[in-house]
């Protein structure tokens, strides 16, 4: 088989990037990386962990030397973390060598999934309207995708379908 871009879903937290992905990379038989796994088995502590005992500024500097190397890989399916598309560095490394789809939502949907999650520190303790400030100014990153997906008002076959169609004719 010959050799193919890297798949990297993005998109805020509680998009179903980690969910997407691995069942994109089961229907393809390739690999997947979520990022975020990978961090925290490099610092041998959950995400949430490394904010609270790292700071933010740790864990970006480790996301970015993570996913730069996975990057490097070819023929993958990558599930990058809410806010590492942010970085310059990743973002110009995945439109200029990687495919690149935008799991995108209503801001009520990701905010139901963000509310009191644990896992996600930058959005514990935030308000609702905070919530959508934090939505929209990440959504002017994802907008720099290739490709995006309203996935709303379909189910998660459908989504992977999507991305499916979206890779194999890549």
């Amino acid at each position: 088989m010959k050799s193919k871009k890297n798949l990297v879903l993005l998109g805020m937290m509680g998009s179903g990037k980690s969910t997407i992905g691995s069942l994109v990379s089961k229907k393809l038989n390739i690999k997947f990386y979520d990022t975020d796994k990978f961090i925290e088995n490099e610092a041998n502590m959950k995400i949430n962990e490394i904010f609270k005992e790292k700071g933010e500024a740790f864990f970006r500097n480790l996301e970015e030397k993570i996913i730069l190397k996975i990057l490097q890989t070819s023929n993958s399916i990558i599930s990058l973390g809410g806010g590492s598309f942010i970085n310059q560095k990743i973002r110009t490394e995945v439109i200029t060598n990687n495919l690149s789809i935008w799991l995108n939502w209503k801001n009520s949907t990701l905010i139901n999934r963000m509310k009191n999650s644990k896992k996600r520190p930058l959005a514990v303790n935030l308000k609702t309207n905070e919530m959508i400030k934090l939505i929209e100014e990440r959504s002017k990153f994802y907008e720099k995708a290739h490709f995006k997906i309203n996935c709303d008002k379909i189910t998660k076959t459908e989504i992977t379908n999507k991305i499916l169609n979206l890779y194999e004719s890549d």
